[in-house]
């Protein structure tokens, strides 16, 4: 990424300033913008997160905010309710209290002398969850918004659940959570409050997998906040981001279709991380293209980022299955339109071990995986930061039932969901099944394009599951995840089905076999054909951002997954350890440190041998001001319930202030 640090407007940063909302919450924002925006206003961009601008997204903020602010812009970077400096606890994600704050903070910014009014939110993850959540409640300020790495249904496509089943992220994000919120205040700026607001905090941090796990279906809990029941609410044009090795680019093209107002929708091969310097590459010019989006729409300028396709994608080609990459080959495409006449399907009949267009007569074939089938997966969603990649596929397509093509004639390029389509029966009343859609190789390595879950007893409805029948056959079918994908001559499409897939998804109650029957079963693939105005569309800038954050290193990050296989118990375990490092903010003089580990077991054949947990340590601290958080989560099941410990220890130097402890046994329902 090439380093501006001198901009067309010189930029003034107020590190801190006080937001009070109408109930006597102040919330804390840091603000850049230009030095003589009192003089000449300008139009502000606001990304609302708790994870605290002091300390947390400093380093992402440093390279973003003053690029945006030396182009005419004052960039607010408010901390929740709860979160960094501001006051109160942060009671859940996604809440209407949310919400009504961010209303608040838009009036004060439009308000302030050096704002024309006129607002733009951006953010990504969480900022990009609400940027679509607060678009929907409609403020006069806000004119458009840039959502990154979200979602426009909180059931369908967050951390939560994945077709009805269960994913272990839910347990990942709220141990998380409870880490993060964790921290106090920085005194340099609450002063003697700091202590008060910390233990009021730890005092009332709720245990979030205790709410999250007890909403298993798509009830009301869950469609709050989730923009696809009312695509209509959102007035303001969207430009929705995503990457393909993130957990969220379904929503790009969901809301590509459901939206009638001016938007645009991009997928890069990026992970879940701005795309200015996110991995895999290629990296892209995003602050760039976010000043052509904003000047179009905040400042009135025609800035031609409404014309070419609306819809832009990185086309991926094969590479070798590994966990990280620094680049992926490709190339961009486009569509004018979402979704695209000219997608066509290829439909694909299952036949023992092969994928033919012909038919033939049914077969039924059983599949009863192992419970450690899936530890090729990689994360549910990757940060790119470290080996959290899918690869080789070949270890858990043992395992499974696999139907290959013949090796393609010609190149064969897909652009959005496939559907594999099911006659299937279960030996038990609750199972799930997962498909992966792979490129092999002429050497036959695996490679996974995508993949989809269904929770069978989810078949007819999200909202009001029903067991199965043993033995009765279901036509079921299993949306996998959008993507973009090129199919090499030479190259096998192969489809790999199971009723496991550890550890991305919690395991069924008893152990399943799956009988598939091939007549009916089938994969659609979405063709897209070659596009001669692919080759004339405008390359995106190189990357840039403003000045890099300095610190000073005391201990470097480190990131490592490892798997261990006990022959004798037939335990398998996943160990993660993602050690943030220990540095100094130079400018602050704060002391910052975050250790994590996670632990992933199960045995061969018992699903409820499934056990997780995941600890955090959070240190920080400046001169004699040292505190510490030590959290732990853990999470196990029976057939009819979920049981979760968790703790959370805090202190104040070495003096333990505080210790909350949690046991909770949450019933099953068909998950």
């Amino acid at each position: 990424m090439r380093t501006i640090d001198s901009f067309p407007r010189p930029v003034r940063e107020i590190e801190n300033a006080w937001i009070e909302l109408s109930d006597g919450c102040r919330l804390a924002a840091r603000i850049w913008l230009p030095e003589d925006a009192e003089h000449d206003p300008v139009p502000a961009v606001l990304e609302y997160l708790p994870y605290r601008k002091r300390d947390g997204t400093v380093e992402r903020d440093a390279l973003t905010h003053p690029y945006l602010a030396g182009h005419g812009y004052a960039c607010v970077r408010v901390d929740m309710r709860g979160s960094g400096e501001s006051d109160g606890v942060l009671e859940d994600e996604y809440l209407k209290q949310e919400q009504d704050d961010a209303l608040e903070v838009m009036r004060w910014i439009a308000a302030q002398p050096w704002c024309t009014g006129a607002i733009g939110m951006m953010g990504i993850s969480w900022g990009g969850f609400n940027s679509l959540q607060v678009a929907a409640r409609r403020p006069p300020e806000l004119k458009a918004i840039i959502t990154l790495c979200s979602t426009d249904d909180r059931y369908a496509d967050d951390i939560h659940y994945m077709g009805g089943c269960l994913l272990n992220e839910n347990l990942g994000w709220a141990s998380t959570m409870l880490a993060y919120m964790s921290r106090p205040p920085d005194p340099a700026l609450v002063g003697e409050r700091w202590r008060e607001m910390w233990l009021e905090r730890l005092e009332k941090e709720p245990l979030l997998i205790d709410i999250w796990l007890r909403h298993q279906t798509r009830d009301a809990y869950w469609k709050h906040g989730s923009v696809c029941e009312d695509f209509s609410a959102i007035t303001c044009p969207v430009y929705a981001i995503g990457g393909w090795a993130d957990g969220y680019s379904n929503a790009v093209p969901r809301l590509l279709a459901g939206l009638k107002v001016p938007r645009k929708g991009l997928i890069g091969p990026w992970a879940h991380k701005y795309p200015h310097f996110a991995n895999p590459g290629p990296q892209i010019g995003f602050l760039q293209e976010a000043l052509r989006w904003w000047d179009q729409w905040l400042k009135g300028k025609d800035t031609g980022v409404m014309e070419g396709p609306m819809y832009r994608v990185w086309m991926q080609e094969w590479a070798p299955p590994q966990a990280w990459y620094a680049e992926r080959p490709g190339r961009w495409v486009g569509e004018p339109s979402w979704p695209s006449p000219a997608i066509t399907e290829r439909r694909l009949l299952l036949h023992p071990g092969r994928l033919d267009a012909a038919a033939a007569p049914a077969v039924r074939l059983d599949c009863r995986s192992p419970q450690n089938l899936g530890w090729t997966s990689g994360a549910w969603s990757s940060f790119g930061l470290g080996p959290d990649q899918p690869v080789d596929q070949r270890p858990d397509d043992g395992a499974a039932l696999v139907f290959d093509s013949a090796p393609l004639e010609e190149r064969l390029e897909i652009l959005g969901a496939p559907v594999v389509t099911l006659d299937v029966a279960s030996d038990r009343p609750c199972a799930f099944v997962v498909a992966r859609l792979e490129d092999v190789a002429p050497d036959g390595t695996s490679l996974r394009v995508t993949y989809g879950a269904l929770n069978l007893t989810h078949r007819e409805s999200h909202e009001h599951p029903a067991p199965l029948e043993p033995g009765r056959r279901y036509t079921v079918r299993v949306q996998l995840n959008d993507a973009a994908h090129a199919f090499a001559p030479g190259h096998r499409i192969r489809l790999a089905v199971s009723p496991v897939y550890w550890p991305v998804l919690w395991p069924s109650p008893e152990p399943v076999t799956l009988s598939l029957h091939t007549g009916a079963s089938a994969l659609a693939l979405p063709v897209r054909p070659p596009r001669p105005e692919d080759e004339h569309l405008p390359a995106f800038p190189p990357p840039e951002g403003a000045t890099p954050l300095a610190r000073t290193y005391l201990r470097r990050p480190a990131s490592s997954r490892r798997v261990s296989h006990d022959i004798g118990s037939g335990e398998t375990t996943l160990t993660i350890i993602e050690d943030g490092g220990r540095a100094t903010l130079d400018k602050l003089g704060l002391e910052i440190e975050h250790k994590q580990h996670e632990t992933y077991r199960i045995g061969q054949h018992d699903p409820n041998s499934a056990c997780v947990e995941i600890s955090h340590t959070m240190c920080i601290g400046r001169g004699a001001w040292r505190t510490r958080t030590e959290s732990r989560t853990v999470m196990r099941s029976t057939r009819a319930e979920f049981l979760i410990h968790a703790t959370l220890d805090a202190y104040d130097g070495e003096t333990r202030v505080l210790s909350r402890e949690w046991d909770r046994r949450i019933p099953r329902h068909l998950v």
